[in-house]
């Protein structure tokens, strides 16, 4: 895992006041670039209001006469003056209304916008500020200057806690600036911007809200958990007598020649096809103690019974 980014936390005068770390986790992950191409356009889809429709032949009003004999005149047949070649007809194959909305899991949204503030991040363009302003009285002029202290760039993204109605008030009439809560953040607007500007209550809010754990496979998990353990290396008799683990290097202890494979628990013996291929999880000296340790013979033994059914079949 990377380490954590550091970034100075400037006051309202430009002046640093201390730092902060940003999360590797979050501020240096690898830009997946089809992905945040995916869910941008995925958002930019969700904004259409898709209530676009035109009318058909079938929906203009008029048209249901016939202009004229369809023989005599010498002109092109015509069933009515509402067909799509004449003014005021139809429209063919125009647009009708339809749902834009596109599925985007939450995960792929999530990983878009950490790689989002990470190619901002790695690039020195996350700023972190103690506060907008000074004072108690919304000041856009006070902002105005802030950020030109934190940035000369043009396009900025400024992001408040919810309960800095005064920073956002300050903020939102700046026309290159778009100020969005921590809990709104987006790789939409990251994109757009050239730099992020966090306050530092604001970054707080935004990484514990990130950095929530998401739960794992619950199939993994189970399989994990059922999965037995495998004797430590150069263990003495881990399923009974007659039964050894392997050596440091894999190979089996002087006199074991059995091999035992823990997770199907099945033996195979040196005649075995399957010998050669398979990994000793535990080493056995003969048949009778891999049988007494609950393990079965991976090549099924013939019976009498199999033996009877053969000859009856010759």
């Amino acid at each position: 895992m990377a380490a954590n980014l550091t970034v100075d936390v400037l006051d309202p005068a430009g002046k640093k006041s201390g730092s902060v770390e940003l999360p590797a986790s979050i501020f240096d992950v690898q830009t997946n670039v089809p992905l945040i191409h995916q869910v941008v356009v995925a958002q930019q889809a969700a904004g259409r209001q898709g209530t676009h429709k035109t009318k058909t032949r079938a929906e203009v009003r008029g048209g249901g006469k016939k202009p004229w004999k369809q023989k005599g005149t010498g002109r092109a047949r015509q069933g009515s003056l509402r067909a799509p070649q004449f003014a005021g007809g139809g429209v063919v194959h125009g647009p009708v209304p339809r749902d834009y909305s596109q599925r985007t899991p939450k995960k792929m949204k999530a990983a878009a916008l950490r790689g989002a503030l990470s190619d901002r991040a790695r690039n020195g363009r996350v700023h972190v500020v103690s506060s907008l302003l000074e004072g108690d009285v919304a000041s856009t002029k006070s902002v105005r200057q802030t950020l030109s202290n934190v940035s000369d760039r043009r396009h900025l993204l400024v992001v408040v806690r919810r309960d800095d109605d005064l920073g956002a008030l300050s903020s939102r009439n700046l026309p290159t600036t778009h100020v969005l809560y921590a809990d709104q953040v987006n790789t939409y607007d990251v994109m757009l911007s050239d730099d992020v500007v966090f306050t530092a209550g604001a970054l707080e809010d935004f990484v514990a809200q990130a950095t929530l754990v998401l739960p794992t496979s619950t199939f993994a998990t189970a399989k994990a958990a059922a999965a037995p353990a495998a004797p430590a290396a150069g263990q003495e008799a881990p399923f009974g007598a007659g039964s050894a683990a392997p050596l440091a290097d894999g190979a089996a202890p002087e006199g074991f020649s059995i091999k035992g494979n823990q997770d199907s628990m099945k033996f195979h013996t040196p005649d075995s096809p399957w010998y050669g291929r398979t990994k000793a999880e535990v080493w056995f000296t003969n048949e009778e103690a891999a049988k007494a340790a609950g393990f079965v013979n991976a090549v099924k033994e013939s019976t009498a019974a199999d033996d009877a059914a053969e000859e009856e079949s010759k």
